[in-house]
């Protein structure tokens, strides 16, 4: 469903990732590991629109995103691509509920059908007492949680997710995880995520390692 081909990204005369080739089937969990620098997070980011690499082409379900622009780009993004990063981002003026309906009122969703959707989502999470407090009344796990819900509140295609865990305690980053495999197993939900955690890239169905902007397996 997804599909890299000869990703090239330099950052000035620093070449970053050098003819990167990275698929991934639906339902399927890659993690991607290697050292810091080794061009993980630019890969992810170009996968998920948020940068452009200067050669190569990017594919998700059929449609070539690298070439798509402006709104058109935009409004592709909001629908098939849902993001985690290590820190949860959470806007702190608004509750639980009204930061994970946020990428459906920007999808132009009815009011109604946003919030029933995030609370559905609160519900898997264990978290439907916490939909009316804010960012500041939730523990950390908590936060990071709606974060993901906020990630799947339009049923993206798939999760591109940096260090989802990175931020977390063994026991929240535990029960993170089990949510993904969850997700994975029960709504053949796709993810990419780029980890340093090794219980995390135990339960992928693929690990894929990068050293020095390329793929080794």
């Amino acid at each position: 469903m997804l599909k890299a081909t000869g990703i090239m990204k330099a950052y000035g005369n620093l070449p970053i990732l050098k003819g990167v080739d990275f698929e991934v089937e639906k339902g399927e969990i890659v993690s991607i590991i290697g050292a810091s620098g080794a061009g993980k997070s630019t890969l992810l980011h170009i996968l998920g629109t948020l940068d452009k690499p200067d050669q190569g082409e990017v594919e998700l379900n059929g449609v070539k995103i690298n070439k798509l622009s402006g709104e058109l780009l935009s409004v592709f993004r909001n629908q098939n691509i849902g993001f985690v990063f290590q820190f949860h981002h959470l806007l702190p003026e608004f509750t639980a509920l009204e930061n994970i309906c946020i990428p459906a009122f920007i999808a132009k969703k009815p009011k109604k059908q946003a919030e029933d959707r995030a609370k559905e989502l609160l519900g898997l999470l264990g978290l439907s007492d916490r939909a009316q407090h804010k960012p500041n009344q939730l523990s950390g796990g908590e936060q990071q949680r709606i974060a993901v819900a906020r990630a799947l509140v339009n049923n993206p295609a798939i999760i591109l997710a940096d260090e989802p865990s990175g931020n977390l305690d063994s026991a929240n980053a535990n029960s993170l995880h089990q949510f993904f495999i969850s997700l994975r197993d029960n709504f053949n939900q796709t993810f990419v995520i780029v980890t340093h955690n090794e219980d995390l890239a135990k339960i992928s169905n693929r690990v894929v390692t990068m050293k020095d902007g390329m793929i080794l397996s």
